[in-house]
């Protein structure tokens, strides 16, 4: 875990990378879940018994965006900011899915820091996001993702 007090602590990070998090499991259960709250039903993530007809592996597929919405929980130990009045989402400046995710795989989030910047009082981090799939050569998806973290002045 790397310990952030300020946002020249933040700069001593860029180019570095700042975790490598435990593996999760991407079961249909999930794929389902997500399918629910999104509305996506494609079924090549929903139905198993076509999936294994046509799919190439015989399985359905997790939804990119559900991979990509695993980012926040696969980075959340890899940095702590201390003296945090809140931080938000600011965005993400490019994503590419590269390799599917088949059900039942496991994936895995690695960040690097690129740049660390002072934006509208608080430190803008821009960091590099890599899914990896367990023992797949190409990631799942890598993403270049933007947070602001505000500072408390107390």
């Amino acid at each position: 875990m790397h310990v952030i007090k300020s946002i020249e602590d933040a700069k001593v990070l860029e180019g570095a990378e700042v975790g490598l998090s435990d593996w999760a499991i991407i079961d249909q259960n999930r794929i389902d879940q997500f399918a629910e709250a999104t509305a996506d039903y494609q079924w090549i993530h929903v139905d198993t018994e076509r999936a294994s007809r046509e799919m190439p592996d015989g399985k359905t597929i997790a939804h990119g965006y559900l991979t990509l919405a695993l980012i926040p929980a696969l980075t959340s130990g890899f940095i702590e900011v201390q003296n945090l009045a809140r931080a938000i989402n600011f965005g993400v400046n490019k994503v590419r899915f590269y390799s599917p995710v088949p059900c039942g795989a496991r994936v895995r989030g690695r960040a690097k820091i690129l740049q660390a910047r002072r934006r509208a009082g608080a430190l803008l981090l821009t960091s590099e996001v890599r899914i990896e799939i367990e023992d797949e050569r190409k990631p799942a998806c890598v993403a270049e993702t933007l947070g602001m973290y505000f500072f408390d002045d107390v």
